[in-house]
């Protein structure tokens, strides 16, 4: 069964509600679990969660709210739509985006996949007992030794003051020690300004095919566009070769567009964009371009889809006046990135750079 089943990775988005329920999933979402999208939209996420996790994947989910939570990975099992396949081991990746959950879901396995997975992620919680090995200890994480009776417990809490430190990367032993005994999800703590963009993949110029909201960048501006427009020319080197790195980490073991952990970097967002191509610069094959058009505008609001579509069908309409390309203070910001490459697209989270 294991060796059948699609080494793939799908971008989804859930919203906040107690169900999780699905707004936006791309394609590859029905070679891993046997759905078409337009059968989950609007349906609880929670739903295909194993019985018996499913109250623990909940508490997570609130728990990944309540904390404002991003790169975080998690190992639980998700339900095929067909019987006889039961359920599916999956590595899900989340991160809060404003007012809903953006992240990815794939076939987890053991190796050197998920060794990339597990060390480049914030957090990462293992639910299904049977996938401990999937589980990543880092410095600074308890012993999972017990300690000797001549010397005290340092992890015990009367031991270890408490400290205000950001633990968003500690391991889940820790973290689940500090449920909260009641689940409420009103009212939602304020969450940071983030922008999440699906990037094409398959074009050098890495196209944006979505965006969630207008947080940082407007939707209507950057659908269909090259994603290089909105990068400061001083910083396009450094973003360019994270994507490349992304792309080559993105990659599963038989050779086919997967998912390959997490790339975090800064740069300059430019919030009016450029022409970041030159005039005698060629996209890459349109057959490819198209697919990767296709896998994930096919999921679009018809309003998202449009645009991109005529955005892309006429360059010359999409690229901005000349005058664009000189950035002033206002129309320039620097911004936290959080790369991470999957089947359909490159997954793209962007804030902005907290003022020290």
């Amino acid at each position: 069964m294991e060796s059948e089943t699609p080494r793939v990775s799908f971008i989804t988005i859930v919203d906040f509600s107690e169900d999780a329920r699905w707004l936006f999933l791309t394609e590859s979402v029905s070679d891993l679990l046997g759905f078409e999208p337009r059968e989950l939209i609007g349906r609880p996420a929670l739903e295909l969660v194993h019985p018996d996790e499913f109250s623990q994947v909940k508490q997570m989910h609130y728990d990944t709210i309540r904390e404002d939570k991003a790169a975080a990975l998690a190992y639980f099992r998700l339900k095929h739509k067909d019987p006889f396949k039961g359920y599916i081991l999956c590595a899900v990746a989340r991160t809060v985006v404003h007012n809903v959950l953006v992240g990815s879901v794939s076939f987890a396995t053991p190796g050197g996949k998920a060794l990339q997975n597990t060390s480049t992620a914030q957090e990462v919680e293992v639910v299904t007992p049977s996938a401990k090995n999937f589980e990543l200890r880092r410095w600074g994480d308890p012993s999972p030794m017990t300690s000797s009776p001549s010397t005290p417990d340092l992890t015990s809490p009367a031991a270890c003051p408490s400290t205000d430190m950001d633990t968003s990367g500690s391991s889940s032993s820790r973290s689940r020690g500090k449920k909260p005994a009641i689940i409420s999800f009103n009212p939602l703590p304020p969450q940071s300004p983030r922008s999440a963009l699906i990037l094409d993949r398959f074009s050098i110029h890495c196209t944006v095919l979505y965006c969630s909201n207008d947080l940082l960048l407007s939707t209507t501006r950057v659908l269909g566009r090259s994603f290089f427009d909105f990068v400061t020319s001083r910083t396009e080197h450094s973003v360019r070769s994270w994507i490349d790195v992304i792309k080559s980490w993105g990659v599963n073991d038989r050779g086919q567009p997967s998912d390959g952990g997490f790339v975090f970097g800064k740069f300059g967002l430019l919030l009016a964009g450029r022409d970041s191509r030159g005039e005698n610069e060629q996209d890459t094959p349109l057959s490819r371009r198209r697919l990767g058009d296709a896998r994930i505008n096919s999921r679009m609001p018809s309003s998202s889809r449009s645009a991109s579509h005529s955005s892309s069908g006429t360059s010359s309409r999409s690229r901005p006046p000349s005058s664009m390309s000189l950035s002033t203070s206002d129309q320039e910001i620097s911004v936290d990135a959080i790369f991470s490459g999957h089947s359909d697209g490159i997954l793209l989270v962007l804030r902005p750079t907290p003022k020290v």
